[in-house]
C-alpha cells in the first residue's frame, strides 16, 4: 500500500503528444511516464528544487521517492486505462471487436480481473479515440478526436517563400482530459514531495505540456487531485469473482488460485535487481526516442531505449521497480536520464480471453 494521488488535467486547447516516429502528422494519444517526469523536472528546475529531486528520484539508485504512470484519458468520471494484456481482448465476439479498443474503463478492468464476462450487447468502441464506451447513455463520441492544424513558416530574411505544412493534435470533448498517478515510495517520501509534486503539475498546467507550446497548446485548466493509497485508488470497488465451475455434489470446484503478475501503468526499463520471468507474462516493446531540451544543446537526438510498454503484464516475485538510464547523445556535456520506474498493480496472471 503507497500514498498516492491522482491528478487530472483538462485541456483547454489542443495537446500534442509526439509519437515515437516523430512524424508531423501524427499524435500519440498517451502522455508517456516518462515524458511526464521530464516534465515535473523541468518544472521542478524553475521552483528552484531540482538537484534535491534528482538525488530523490533518477539519481537515488534505489528506490524512487515519487514515480508516476503515463498519462490516460477521461470522460467525466470515468477514467479510461490501458488494459492488462493478459486479461485482454475478452473472448471474441459477433457484435464488438474488442481488439479495436486500446482504452477501456477501470470499472471494466476490474471485472476482468474478477473473471466476470462482458456483455457485448452493452459496449461499443468509439473509433477515432479508440475508447471502449457504454453502448447506451450520455456518451456519443469518446474524450477526444486527432485533427490536422495548418501552419504557415515565412521566409522573413528573404521576403519571400512561404512553406505550409499540417500538425496533428488531439481536441478533447467537453468534461474530457487526461489523467495520471503519483506514487510515494513511503509517507515520508509523501511528507516531502507531495506539495511540491503538485506544484510542478499546476505550473505545467500553466506553461504547456507536449509539443508546440508555443502556440499555446498543452495547457489545462488547474489540475484537480484525489488523495489515497494504490492499489485502491486504482481498482476501489471491490468486485465478487465470477462463480466456479460446476463441479459434482461433494467435491470442490477445480480451479486453482492463479499467480500475482504486474501491470505496468507506466513506461518500464528494467533495473539489474528487476528479476523479471521474460518467458512468461505479456508484454509489448517500444523504442522511446526524442530530442534533448537543455541549455547546453537543446535539439540534440538522445539515444533510443527499448523500454516495456503501458498495460503490459510481467511475472516477478518482487514488484518490479526499475531504472533511469543515461540516453545523451555521445559527447553530451551531462547525463540525459530517462525516467522507467515502474508503477505497477498486482494481479492474477491470466490468459487473454478469460482462461487461467
Amino acid at each position: 500500500m503507497n500514498p498516492a494521488f491522482s491528478v487530472r488535467f483538462r485541456p483547454t486547447g489542443p495537446w500534442r503528444i509526439g509519437p515515437d516516429s516523430g512524424a508531423r502528422d501524427r499524435t500519440d494519444s498517451i502522455y508517456h511516464s516518462d515524458t511526464l517526469f521530464s516534465a515535473v523536472t523541468q518544472a521542478m528546475a524553475s521552483l528552484g528544487g531540482l538537484e534535491e529531486w534528482l538525488d530523490a528520484t533518477a539519481r537515488s539508485g534505489e528506490e524512487p521517492a515519487v514515480r508516476f504512470s503515463s498519462c490516460f484519458p477521461f470522460l467525466d468520471d470515468v477514467n479510461f486505462v490501458v488494459p492488462p494484456r493478459s486479461a485482454w481482448p475478452p473472448a471474441p465476439s459477433a457484435k464488438v471487436r474488442w481488439s479495436s479498443a486500446r482504452f477501456v474503463p477501470l470499472a471494466v478492468v476490474a471485472a476482468l480481473l474478477a473473471e466476470h464476462t462482458l456483455d457485448d450487447e452493452a459496449w461499443r468502441v468509439d473509433g477515432p479515440s479508440g475508447c471502449l464506451l457504454p453502448a447506451e447513455g450520455p456518451y456519443t463520441s469518446g474524450p477526444f478526436r486527432t485533427s490536422l492544424r495548418a501552419h504557415a513558416a515565412v521566409d522573413r530574411v528573404r521576403g519571400s517563400g512561404v512553406e505550409v505544412h499540417r500538425t496533428a493534435c488531439l481536441e478533447f470533448a467537453p468534461g474530457a482530459g487526461l489523467w495520471a498517478l503519483a506514487s510515494f515510495a513511503d509517507a515520508e517520501a509523501e511528507a516531502r514531495w507531495k506539495e511540491p509534486v503538485k506544484a510542478a503539475l499546476r505550473l505545467l498546467a500553466d506553461t504547456g505540456m507536449g509539443g508546440e507550446r508555443s502556440l499555446g497548446w498543452g495547457r489545462s485548466a488547474a489540475p484537480e487531485f484525489i488523495e489515497g493509497v494504490l492499489p485502491d485508488i486504482v481498482l476501489p470497488a471491490v468486485i465478487p469473482p465470477a462463480p466456479a465451475d460446476t463441479a459434482p455434489e461433494g467435491e470442490a470446484p477445480a480451479r486453482s488460485a492463479p499467480e500475482t503478475a504486474w501491470w505496468l501503468l507506466s513506461m518500464f526499463s528494467p533495473g539489474p535487481q528487476d528479476a523479471v520471468d521474460w518467458q512468461r507474462g505479456s508484454y509489448s516493446i517500444a523504442n522511446r526516442g526524442g530530442r534533448v531540451e537543455s541549455p547546453a544543446r537543446s535539439g540534440d537526438p538522445k539515444k533510443p531505449l527499448p523500454m516495456v510498454e503501458e498495460g503490459s503484464v510481467l511475472v516477478a516475485q518482487a514488484p518490479p521497480r526499475g531504472a533511469a538510464p543515461d540516453v545523451a547523445p555521445d559527447g553530451f556535456p551531462h547525463p540525459v536520464l530517462r525516467a522507467g520506474f515502474a508503477l505497477a498493480i498486482p494481479v492474477p496472471l491470466r490468459q487473454p480471453g478469460g482462461a487461467v
